[in-house]
């Protein structure tokens, strides 16, 4: 009987443990597969656009950002237009709120232009999350930026002598985000040319599933100091003449170069719900891969792009057909568009039927190419397009490339806006981006879950009528404060109605860093915002109000009670939390103002 009760013992805790053991491979499982959310979003493209509600309207509008070449960098602006005649850039980039980050003047004149406008990107990133950036310290929070060389040098008259080496370095670009903001987590700079900003969300994706950390920031940025991409291209005979981008089209004649930076925020779809974060989108799966030995070091690799865009499938676990669109790489070359192309109908297109087709487009039609910040762009353009069910259409189309069999209608391009398509699934979308060195990525994105996305985020309780609330703004100058109160005005005009008061005053109030310069509009007239907000702009507010620093006492004349409708100083505004219920929440509170010197970047040699 000893041995009896023994051995039932033994196969009692036995199976107690494999049961255990189950259950651990199933988390594992689960976790190695966990949808990555998408809660904060920020870029500059070229066409004036300088947030992801600016690129849709670009999209949707079906305007392109191409231009003149900038004419303040120095450039041999005769030889690098014999190549092209324009391109697609950022006029702003040498502009920089050094202040703002403690930065001094001489380091910022060294720092690439790339690592300034990432650095502010990144703020903006995470303050659309609802997230206050100064919360971020000490937290295992990763950085995955996608970056090129520029060649940027600053000369010695700059007085930047003993700061270039930081300046230019790569590594830095991500360093510098992470010292700047003190996080903890992984740091990489990125370079695989122009899937680089693809490969960064991969690799952030997988160290949020992996535990290496708890937020993650990951994009790319190209800001040219020099034309030597446009005349090196040129020489090879692979630059489109006028700057603009014909992906796809049959008489596509070169891709053209462009600027942009895109800064994504990302955290694991579970701790977001936990947090309570805003789920703008979330990222299913994603996949990288090699040419290897193909035809020559820059072609095109057909069965290699095929493989990476089966493998991103396999990790989202998802069929080809359950995907309906695809942002493709779509450089405009005679070469790579056929043979994307003919990737695309091998895997996504046998699946589906001429009813249901794959929607193809790519951004660069927009934008051109804007290199290592190319992939992030046709992420936030699929982010913005399943959030609004609308596929925006492709430009310069007159006719798609005959090099393709486009007969049996499986995938089909984009060339007018086009509603999403209402298949009974969430909606999902997949993005292509490859590297002129050979590396491949593919990424799927999918509608964020119903219960995540937090779309009204309003107050449980509708105030009474007529209830002055605060709304406050904070700068670390007078300038950058009466900057704010312009960019604020801008958001609220662009939504077409009158903001809720409530919801805009506790945004304001707890997902904003808290500067030394403040000021509040107290009012319950929603009217009356748009004024008030113009006058701190412009620097002529009415009588009551004060832009004091925080520690100075308001005067009796400013308080709320006496000047409702007025602006006033307000000590309310100094709770930073990670929560917020506003869609207004914009660019950081003292944006580029505060900086006036011009870092322009070198010339370039005849």
């Amino acid at each position: 009987m000893d041995n009896e009760h023994k051995l039932r013992d033994y196969l009692k805790r036995a199976t107690a443990d494999l049961r255990h053991s189950r259950q651990r491979v199933q988390e594992l499982e689960a976790a190695a597969h966990e949808p990555i959310a998408i809660i904060g979003m920020a870029c500059h493209y070229p066409g004036g656009v300088t947030d992801p509600d600016g690129l849709w309207d670009l999209l949707i509008d079906g305007r392109h950002g191409i231009g003149p070449f900038p004419d303040d960098r120095g450039w041999d602006l005769e030889a690098v237009s014999a190549a092209a005649s324009g391109g697609g850039f950022l006029h702003d980039a040498t502009d920089f709120d050094a202040e703002f980050f403690g930065i001094s003047a001489r380091e910022a004149v060294a720092m690439d232009p790339q690592q300034r406008i990432l650095l502010e990107s990144t703020w903006e990133a995470i303050e659309s999350a609802h997230i206050d950036p100064t919360t971020l310290r000490g937290s295992e929070t990763a950085v995955f930026m996608g970056a090129m060389a520029q060649e940027y040098r600053a000369g010695a008259e700059d007085g930047a002598r003993g700061l270039h080496l930081t300046g230019n370095a790569g590594s830095v670009l991500s360093g510098r985000i992470a010292y700047t903001l003190g996080l903890t987590g992984p740091a990489l700079t990125v370079d695989t040319a122009c899937s680089s900003s693809l490969v960064a969300l991969h690799l952030a994706s997988h160290a949020l599933r992996t535990g290496e950390c708890s937020l993650a920031l990951a994009g790319g940025v190209t800001v040219m100091s020099t034309p030597s991409t446009h005349l090196e291209f040129g020489r090879q005979g692979g630059l489109s003449a006028d700057g603009l981008c014909r992906s796809f089209d049959d008489a596509a004649d070169g891709t053209g170069w462009s600027e942009g930076v895109g800064v994504l925020l990302l955290e694991r779809l579970s701790d977001a719900r936990r947090n309570g974060h805003r789920v703008l989108a979330v990222v299913r799966g994603s996949a990288v891969n090699q040419d290897g030995a193909s035809n020559g070091l820059t072609a095109p690799n057909g069965p290699s792009q095929q493989r990476v865009i089966e493998q991103a499938l396999i990790v989202a676990r998802l069929s080809a057909d359950q995907i309906d669109a695809v942002e493709a790489h779509g450089t405009a070359t005679t070469l790579g568009d056929p043979v994307e192309a003919q990737a695309l109908l091998a895997t996504y297109g046998r699946a589906r039927t001429a009813e249901r087709p794959l929607l193809l487009g790519s951004v660069k039609s927009n934008l051109s190419h804007t290199q290592a910040a190319a992939g992030v762009a046709g992420v936030i353009k699929m982010v913005q397009a399943i959030r609004h069910g609308i596929v925006p259409r492709t430009l310069h189309v007159d006719e798609p490339n005959t090099h393709v069999d486009w007969s049996d209608g499986t995938v089909r391009l984009v060339t007018g806006n086009t509603p999403w398509p209402d298949t009974g699934q969430p909606r999902r979308a997949a993005v292509s981006s490859f590297g002129i060195s050979g590396t491949n990525a593919h990424a799927v994105i999918e509608q964020a879950p119903a219960d995540s996305t937090h779309e009204s985020d309003e107050a449980t309780t509708t105030p009474a009528p007529l209830t002055p609330v605060p709304l406050v703004l904070s700068g670390r100058t007078p300038g950058a404060l009466a900057a704010q109160a312009a960019r604020l005005r801008t958001a609220l005009d662009r939504s077409g109605e009158p903001p809720r008061l409530d919801v805009l005053a506790r945004a304001l109030a707890t997902t904003r860093t808290g500067f030394t310069y403040r000021a509040a509009l107290v009012t319950a007239h929603p009217t009356t915002v748009s004024a008030g907000l113009t006058a701190l702009a412009d620097g002529t507010p009415p009588p009551a109000c004060c832009d004091t620093p925080r520690p100075t006492p308001p005067p009796p004349s400013s308080s709320p009670a006496r000047a409702p409708n007025a602006w006033a100083w307000a000590a309310s505004c100094t709770t930073p939390s990670r929560r917020s219920a506003s869609p207004w929440t914009r660019r950081s509170p003292s944006s580029r103002p505060a900086y006036a010197r011009r870092c322009g970047a070198p010339t370039h040699p005849p």
